[in-house]
């Protein structure tokens, strides 16, 4: 059900206007959908429960998102309920809606809270959307009992409370603590200040670490040549086969192509790897560590 050019005051609406079904009505319309795909039985059915579906939606305001998106997720949510609901689990409709509209609600939310991913876990889910309730939950209950609460207690607190971890709670608190900022933004007021991105590390490769890269990968491309080189014609093909190809082929395939047994050719194989490393590890023992 696309939104575009809709207000969430127009489909707030239409859903009021929709009709209210009754079990049985419900029950026959999940089942056309379920054994038939009939669209006309999914439409009535997502269009009764829409309301719910804006009405979860309502709930996420607080966390800075458009209203109109935050119904389009829920009516995402809706439709995959409706997709995935079995009517003869003698369960309604709308109590297992609610369940598909609550996570993608949420995952939207979270997706857009930061460019930083704030969580993907049951437990960081559960923090983002309960950690400051609880959190104003215990300062009041401490401060009632006329205790004072450091931070480390609060954050123990809050981890027993929630049931996660400490270290998922001290995460999420400093995730939620600051917001974006861009890379390209002044360090000072200056407007010829420099960017923050300017202080990032380079992490590319150095010169003098590409070079030293370029000449090992050239001086162990000889060892192997060399190595390969003590091998027979029968030997080298399997090895080139078993091993350089980008879709190594199958020892049953080799055989057959060779006219010899599928344990014969492994046994090939074995001896053709015993040369190679007997050759490698004469030509310098600085070749040991890519045999292990």
């Amino acid at each position: 059900m696309a939104l575009d050019g809709y207000t969430d005051q127009k489909m707030s609406r239409q859903a009021m206007k929709a009709e209210l079904l009754d079990a049985e009505t419900e029950l026959r319309l999940a089942y056309a959908w379920r054994d038939q795909r009939d669209e006309a039985a999914l439409h009535r059915l997502i269009t009764a429960y829409m309301r719910l579906a804006i009405s979860m939606a309502s709930k996420f305001r607080r966390y800075g998102a458009p209203m109109n998106d935050l119904i389009q997720e829920a009516s995402l949510g809706l439709m995959k309920a409706a997709d995935k609901f079995d009517p003869d689990r003698g369960v309604r409709f709308s109590t297992y809606a609610v369940w598909w509209i609550k996570a993608s609600i949420q995952d939207y939310v979270m997706r857009n809270w930061s460019m930083v991913r704030t969580g993907s876990t049951s437990s960081q889910k559960a923090l983002f959307f309960n950690m400051r309730r609880v959190q104003a939950r215990l300062e009041r209950e401490a401060s009632q009992r006329g205790e004072t609460l450091d931070g480390h207690q609060l954050r123990e607190m809050i981890a027993h409370d929630v049931g996660v971890p400490l270290a998922d709670v001290e995460m999420m608190e400093g995730r939620l603590s600051g917001s974006d900022y861009s890379l390209n933004a002044t360090q000072s007021s200056d407007d010829e200040g420099r960017e923050w991105i300017d202080a990032l590390e380079d992490d590319s490769a150095q010169a003098a670490e590409v070079v030293e890269g370029t000449h090992d990968a050239a001086r162990l491309r000889d060892w192997l040549v060399t190595a390969m080189g003590q091998l027979n014609p029968r030997e080298r093909f399997i090895v080139t086969e078993r091993k350089l190809r980008d879709a190594p082929r199958t020892l049953e395939a080799l055989g057959e192509e060779l006219g010899l047994s599928k344990e014969r050719v492994r046994q090939l194989e074995a001896a053709a790897f015993g040369k190679m490393r007997r050759s490698l590890e004469a030509q310098s023992r600085e070749v040991h560590h890519f045999l292990l």
